[in-house]
């Protein structure tokens, strides 16, 4: 929520956050990520250049914002595992439980992509942040007992297999949802550890 003055009264702007997400979307995907300006998205979400400043640092953050709740789902989803659990079924239940969170967000998830995926700069601010959630998922494979190069690796499948089932689950010519995509996904990497082809 934001609060915006007009003349000398205060006025309550409902959802400020949101709005600008989705102006900055609409503008993304009908100009380009480079030719939109911080102003352009204000005044179509019909905010204040001001109050996006309240809430991101800049048209960037509009796409990356979430970055440390993406990852905290992840270490979330973790906790859920069994203490017994395999690394590769720790991992298993962790991806479930992320996928849950993308249930209905799969139009914003498509339209985020497709401004990602035409921007060489944003790509590589993508793998940055899955890099960070690998990282946060080894340290937290670590705190429960599984020991290098184990943890790392395991941290590192589980983005491969989460990136490889989002990017198939975005993709116009799938309908599948996520879930289904993520368990494709552990399957084929069940199968590879297990020398099929």
């Amino acid at each position: 929520m934001s609060w915006r003055i007009v003349g000398a009264v205060t006025r309550w702007e409902p959802n400020a956050r949101g709005r600008l997400e989705q102006a900055a979307l609409e503008l993304f995907g009908e100009h380009g990520y480079e030719q939109t300006t911080v102003d352009d998205i204000a005044r179509r979400a019909g905010l204040t250049k001001r109050t996006f400043f309240r809430h991101f640092a800049d048209k960037r953050e509009v796409l990356f914002g979430g970055a440390d709740e993406f990852k905290q789902l992840f270490v979330d989803g973790l906790t859920g595992a069994p203490a017994s659990a395999a690394p590769l079924e720790a991992i298993a239940v962790t991806l479930e439980a992320v996928a849950d969170a993308f249930h209905d967000r799969r139009e914003l998830a498509r339209r985020r992509q497709r401004v990602i995926m035409a921007n060489a700069e944003l790509q590589e601010r993508e793998l940055v942040k899955l890099a960070g959630v690998a990282a946060a998922l080894a340290a937290a494979l670590r705190e429960r007992g599984v020991a290098e190069p184990a943890a790392s690796i395991s941290a590192e499948t589980a983005v491969a297999v989460f990136r490889n089932a989002f990017e198939r689950w975005v993709a116009a010519a799938d309908r599948r949802e996520l879930p289904e995509l993520i368990g494709e996904s552990l399957d084929a990497l069940r199968g590879v550890t297990a020398g099929r082809r």
